[in-house]
């Protein structure tokens, strides 16, 4: 049974611009380069395509297939292949819940950013800059220390412009902003690519990125990056994908979309590292280091080692540090846009609210706890909150997902009805790639565990990584439970719980 009046994609291009710009985020600018220059330079582009090839693509054409014929965001897919499989799809609901907030408060920091890059205003000292003139960052993530309102105020610009563009609607506003963000981000990375390879020690740079060495290719902690990098940078399994897929046309070709979103990030996030470390390769010419000493990821790269770079430039510094602030709002934008709607899509499907009743909640909730980060303890929270959903709560969202579409049913019938819609067919090395995937995920989140208990991440007290890191977990666990059991719609539970997936896809549990 269709969910009437819920939103369709304009044309195919527009859903294509805004899959890609879910799947194109910070991490791309900030992680991406890094753990290539780290894991063998150009030879991790061979596990790299690998791992896009075996799990990234195969599960988006899992996800697309899924919400494209249920018309459901995660907890109706789940929904309808079993009632009891409804918690996993809140459950992914909730990390996406849980990224968004402090995701914008990330945001706000490249707006005051780009601000202060016209002025250079983090001088000489940009970590002393970040940490105590502009975060007034406390001595302990037990400490909040109060608001700090010169985050605040861009937190709140930011919460603005996504819930104008998300209140519009899904054609005339999530569309539309993804038109615009998308081409302007990659406006941007060409900025920055065309001024990065002019300069001085750019080529060490590159040489740096890409140098390939082959024998870093026997090492499997090299391709257990290569598949979290994949997976953490295509927005699967956390309810993104399942939305985005339920507003397309009826007719829409699933696995072309696939590869074309797959392909599509891979390219951003490649674009992006070649301009990140022409820049470091002339920041380490301008220092008379090596490119290593200066390299980094995350926080560090955006907001503490470009800023110095930027700051060595011998021209156009200020406008490339505009740029490239720039280039994170915009990428930030379409991917926190995509969060907010994955959940938005999910309150409105079981509970049959109206869009604008669904996207005042989840602003409402999600903005009030962005606040927490927006203190000046905030950067501690954040870090411990991210970590703790991006290595542990995707994991596992990812890994029930494919542990019960890949072994616990026959899903040939999805790959089935993607063909049917598909000038590009895939065979049934699909059901292979979703198996084998959810073995790979396993060995990471059974690493990450036994590396966690005993290194504590960044030397956190048990009591903060416990309070801020496994406390979130538990609290989407019970927030999955307690949603997926409230009574939903009248309209829900015909779609769902009366007409489940045995009508909807016909899969049929595995009586092997």
């Amino acid at each position: 049974m269709r969910v009437e009046h819920r939103g369709e994609w304009g044309s195919r291009m527009g859903f294509i611009f805004a899959a890609i710009g879910s799947a194109v985020g910070l991490g791309n600018i900030w992680r991406f380069p890094y753990t290539v220059a780290s894991n063998g330079g150009g030879a991790f582009l061979i596990p790299y395509l690998v791992a896009l090839l075996t799990a990234g693509i195969p599960i988006l054409i899992l996800e697309f297939s899924l919400g494209h014929k249920t018309r459901h965001s995660a907890p109706g897919v789940f929904g309808h292949l079993n009632k009891k499989y409804e918690v996993v799809g809140w459950f992914q609901s909730l990390i996406a819940f849980s990224i968004t907030t402090y995701y914008i408060v990330i945001i706000g920091w490249a707006v005051s950013y780009a601000v202060y890059a016209i002025t250079g205003a983090w001088g000489a000292d940009p970590k002393g800059f970040l940490f105590g003139t502009y975060l007034q960052l406390t001595d302990s993530p037990m400490k909040l220390g109060g608001l700090n309102m010169k985050v605040v105020i861009p937190l709140l610009i930011v919460w603005g412009i996504n819930y104008s563009v998300l209140r519009i609607g899904i054609k005339k506003g999530l569309e539309k902003a993804n038109k615009i963000f998308m081409p302007l981000l990659v406006i941007a990375l060409l900025v920055i690519v065309v001024r990065g390879i002019t300069l001085p020690g750019a080529l060490d740079g590159l040489d740096y990125f890409l140098k390939p060495d082959f024998s870093k290719l026997a090492d499997p902690q090299v391709w257990l990056s290569a598949y979290g990098q994949i997976f953490f940078s295509l927005s699967v399994c956390f309810s993104i994908m399942y939305a985005y897929s339920s507003y397309l046309p009826k007719d829409s070709d699933i696995v072309n979309n696939a590869f074309i979103t797959g392909l599509g990030n891979c390219s951003f996030s490649l674009l992006s590292g070649i301009g990140v470390f022409s820049v470091l390769g002339y920041m380490a010419y301008s220092q008379g280091v090596s490119v290593a000493e200066v390299s980094s990821a995350g926080v560090g790269l955006a907001f503490i080692v470009f800023p110095q770079a930027i700051s060595a430039l011998p021209g156009l510094s200020r406008v490339i540090g505009v740029v490239f602030f720039a280039s994170l709002i915009f990428a930030g934008l379409s991917s926190s846009m995509s969060l907010i709607e994955s959940v938005v899509a999910a309150i409105r499907d079981k509970f049959d609210l109206t869009r604008n009743q669904a996207l005042n909640r989840f602003t409402l909730i999600s903005g009030l706890l962005s606040l927490l980060i927006a203190t000046r303890g905030g950067l501690y929270i954040l870090d411990i909150v991210d970590y703790a959903t991006n290595q542990y709560g995707i994991v596992i969202a990812g890994l029930a997902e494919l542990i019960i579409f890949g072994w616990f049913f026959k899903t040939d019938s999805i790959r089935k009805y993607a063909n049917s819609l598909s000038d590009f067919t895939v065979g049934k090395w699909w059901l292979v790639c979703i198996r084998g995937t959810s073995i790979i995920l396993g060995l990471m989140l059974f690493l990450k565990i036994k590396n966690t208990i005993h290194n504590p991440y960044e030397g956190y007290s048990w009591l903060a990584l416990g309070i801020y890191g496994l406390g979130v977990l538990i609290a989407v666990s019970i927030g999955a439970v307690i949603l997926a059991n409230k009574k939903a719609s009248k309209k829900f539970q015909e779609a769902i719980y009366e007409n489940g997936i045995g009508n909807e896809i016909k899969l049929d549990e595995n009586k092997d």
